[in-house]
């Protein structure tokens, strides 16, 4: 019978993720900037959460409800395709 043999995993560096609006000083987020609002939407149409976006949580809310202005005006859809 064969030893099972344990991979040793060794703990990597994990870079801590930065908020970008705040790195690029965004004052402003406007649910008409339609290009800006996809990049936090999944291709089903959903509101990608914090983790997965790297937002802070003042900037996240302002994101998600610029989403949901958008949405509202058709200018984003509510679900993908």
């Amino acid at each position: 019978m064969a030893k099972a043999v344990k991979k040793i995993v060794k703990p990597g560096f994990v870079r801590k993720k930065y908020c970008r609006l705040c790195r690029n000083k965004v004052k402003e987020i406007d649910y008409k900037e339609v290009d800006f609002l996809q990049r936090f939407i999944s291709e089903r149409g959903k509101i990608l959460s914090t983790r997965i976006s790297g937002n802070c949580a003042k900037h996240q809310r302002k994101v998600s409800q610029a989403i949901k202005r958008a949405r509202i005006m058709a200018l984003l859809p509510f679900m993908g395709e």
